[in-house]
C-alpha cells in the first residue's frame, strides 16, 4: 500500500512538473545574492503586458536594477488596507530610463482572470497604462490588488502577469532585509534578469 501511494505521489509530482514544461508559456529567471527566482509568464491572458516585460529583458533594460522597495505588516498605515510584496526594477538604479518609457495598456485581473496570489508577479503603476519596467511579487494572496479590491484607489486593480515557479523561499528572504519607510536598507541587487525558455 505504502509502495502504491508513493508512486502516485511521484507520478502526481511528475504531472506537475510537465505542466509547467508543456505549457509553452514563457521562463524567465531573476538572479540575486539570495538565490533564483525563476517565473513562468501568462503570454496568451496577458500579451501585451509579457510582450512589453520581454521586450525589457531582452533589451537590456535590468543590467542594473534592484529591489528596492517592500511591504509587510508591520510598515503599513494601521487604518489602511495592508499588502505583502517585493518590488522592484529600475526606478532607483535608472530613474531617467525608466520615466522615458511609454505606459503598457492595463490588463486587469478582471479580463484575465489572473489574481494575485502567493508568488504572482505583476506591474506597478499610478493611473492604469502607466506601468513599464516596475514589478512586484505577492507574498501570500492578495486579493486587495485584483479588480475591485481594496488596495487600489480607482479599483481597477494591478496587471498580474505571472507566478513564481520555483523560489518563493527566495522571495520571502528579500522581503525579511531590512527597510526604512517600505524601502530596502540597502536596496537588493538583481545580478540578471534573462529568459529560460
Amino acid at each position: 500500500m505504502k509502495k502504491i501511494l508513493f508512486i502516485i505521489l511521484v507520478s502526481c509530482f511528475a504531472c506537475k512538473q510537465k505542466q509547467y514544461s508543456d505549457a509553452g508559456n514563457p521562463m524567465i529567471r531573476i538572479t540575486t545574492q539570495f538565490g533564483d527566482i525563476d517565473i513562468e509568464l501568462y503570454a496568451k491572458q496577458t500579451p501585451k503586458t509579457v510582450a512589453a516585460f520581454l521586450g525589457y529583458i531582452d533589451s537590456g533594460f535590468y543590467a542594473h536594477s534592484s529591489f528596492y522597495r517592500v511591504l509587510n505588516l508591520q510598515n503599513q498605515p494601521s487604518n489602511a488596507p495592508k499588502t505583502e510584496l517585493i518590488q522592484g526594477g529600475i526606478w532607483k538604479t535608472n530613474y531617467e530610463k525608466a520615466r522615458q518609457i511609454k505606459g503598457i495598456p492595463h490588463e486587469s485581473t478582471k479580463e484575465t482572470g489572473i489574481k494575485h496570489t502567493d508568488g504572482t508577479i505583476s506591474l506597478a503603476r499610478a493611473e492604469p497604462g502607466t506601468a513599464t519596467t516596475e514589478f512586484f511579487i505577492c507574498i501570500d494572496d492578495q486579493p486587495g490588488l485584483d479588480y475591485g479590491g481594496e488596495n487600489a484607489v480607482d479599483k481597477l486593480g494591478y496587471a498580474a502577469f505571472g507566478s513564481v515557479v520555483k523560489g518563493l523561499n527566495v522571495v520571502r528572504k528579500i522581503s525579511s532585509q531590512k527597510d526604512r519607510n517600505q524601502y530596502f536598507s540597502p536596496e537588493v541587487p538583481i545580478f540578471e534578469i534573462r529568459r529560460i525558455r
